[in-house]
């Protein structure tokens, strides 16, 4: 009887080193994970990880078709350049909290990648390619962005996907509200009224009101770097870190657009076209 609880310990100890072996959580097949055990946990917003070990690369032939898939980004650090505290002083960014739960990824995004004579360009066609997020700063004060990889065309150095492969380029950010959206005094860009009722006296023609009473469509350009740390040539895939500084939402042009920087994790994969 008293060798029992020693083989129990035993038993648990060879069970733990095999599970720490074989990669613990992480070597559970994803294909197996059912929309019960990740709802309500966040986990359907981060992107998918790759082994530490993968450091190998991916060579392109110049005039080859490939394309970039499956590419996902989650922020997880939000910066909002603030008004500075006197005029010696340049507006310095402060890190703000992200309000908005679960759904701040892009995820699934795609395009063509092209390799020339001077380096590889990547061109964004499509996916869950843009989030609106609201982040909060110090001071109490809430800032309202879509981040966004629309329209991104991005380059980089080399004719390889290598562990040192930085792609840089531009991206549209489309605004944050919608042509329907009305605001807290019924004005709107397609419905709604023109004025609120209380300015009806000066008939809506109040310069101080103008940015608020006429609304407007506004998109914004960013600027966003995918830096690759990690390749897997065997299956393609890719991860890393990304980085984008971008406009924030003007509310229709009724709030001063203010610089954003966000950054976080990136994954995607290689295919041939």
């Amino acid at each position: 009887m008293s060798i029992r609880p020693l083989l129990a310990l035993v038993l648990a100890f060879c069970l733990t080193v095999v599970t720490a072996c074989s990669g613990g959580a992480q070597a559970v097949d994803s294909s197996n994970i059912t929309y019960d055990d990740i709802r309500n946990t966040g986990k359907a917003n981060d992107c998918p990880v790759i082994s530490d070990s993968a450091r190998g690369s991916i060579s392109l032939t110049p005039g080859g078709s490939y394309e970039l898939k499956g590419i996902c980004m989650h922020p997880t650090r939000v910066f909002v350049k603030g008004e500075p505290a006197n005029k010696r002083q340049e507006a310095q960014f402060v890190e703000g909290k992200i309000l908005t739960r679960f759904t701040s990824s892009l995820d699934e995004v795609y395009g063509n990648l092209t390799v020339k004579s001077d380096g590889i360009n990547f061109s964004e066609q499509g996916g869950i390619d843009f989030q609106p997020i609201t982040v909060l700063v110090p001071g109490g004060e809430e800032y309202p962005f879509t981040f966004s990889s629309k329209s991104l065309e991005a380059t980089a150095d080399g004719a390889a996907i290598t562990t040192s492969t930085d792609f840089e380029g531009t991206y549209r950010t489309p605004s944050y509200r919608t042509s329907n959206f009305i605001d807290p005094k019924g004005r709107a860009l397609t419905t709604g009224v023109d004025y609120p009722q209380g300015l009806i006296g000066l008939a809506g023609d109040y310069e101080e009101l103008d940015s608020e009473n006429i609304k407007r469509y506004i998109d914004g350009v960013g600027q966003m770097t995918l830096s690759i740390t990690k390749v897997d040539p065997e299956t393609g895939e890719f991860a890393g870190v990304f980085s984008a500084t971008q406009p924030s939402d003007s509310d229709m042009g009724g709030r001063e657009i203010v610089d954003v920087k966000i950054s976080g994790d990136l994954y995607g994969r290689l295919e041939e076209g």
